[in-house]
């Protein structure tokens, strides 16, 4: 898509499973991307699940509930029923079935840390300070070792989902990383 636009260098922004995709896309053109962002995003490594986790994310490509149970999760089980309600609606709209399988399959199996592992290039991670599954302590042990120049931000009052959660609080930071 970079090549159809004609865009030499770039910045990348990826959130959630995204944050795999934009990995990938670094892997495979280190010298075209200018900054990387990942938002609430998954580690580049394979993401070990248990039984029930694996029960929960896979069944979650079916199954309503477990969909809604993970939105409730990853917000910190804090939002109200309505606005959950509202965003598994829009995931159960906006994505497939077999595409959000795909997804978790990918999350949980692919391996891009030997490809991205010591890349210099400035990377932002931001977690919401309610998100129990992708925390600051999980992006310390991935993100934040595999890449020299990475920094965390821990955005207060938010989850998984900063754009609807605090979007105000986003739009800054991330403007101000990838103006610099």
């Amino acid at each position: 898509m970079a090549d159809e636009l004609g865009w030499e260098r770039f910045s990348l922004v990826g959130h959630s499973m995204g944050g795999k995709a934009v990995q990938q896309v670094l892997a495979r053109a280190p010298l075209r991307v200018r900054r990387l962002v990942g938002l609430t995003p998954v580690p580049a490594g394979p993401y070990p699940l248990d039984s029930d986790g694996e029960a929960l994310f896979y069944g979650a490509a079916q199954d309503r509930d477990k969909r809604r149970a993970i939105v409730d999760l990853v917000t910190g089980h804090r939002a109200s029923a309505v606005w959950i309600d509202l965003m598994v609606d829009r995931s159960l709209e906006w994505l497939t079935r077999e595409a959000f399988g795909s997804y978790v399959k990918d999350w949980v199996t692919t391996d891009l840390t030997q490809q991205i592992i010591g890349r210099p290039v400035p990377v932002k991670v931001i977690v919401g300070e309610h998100d129990l599954a992708l925390t600051a302590e999980t992006m310390h042990a991935t993100w934040l070792t595999h890449y020299p120049n990475a920094e965390l931000e821990e955005l207060a009052n938010s989850g998984h989902y900063p754009m609807y959660e605090t979007p105000v609080a986003l739009a800054a930071t991330l403007e101000t990383f990838l103006r610099a």
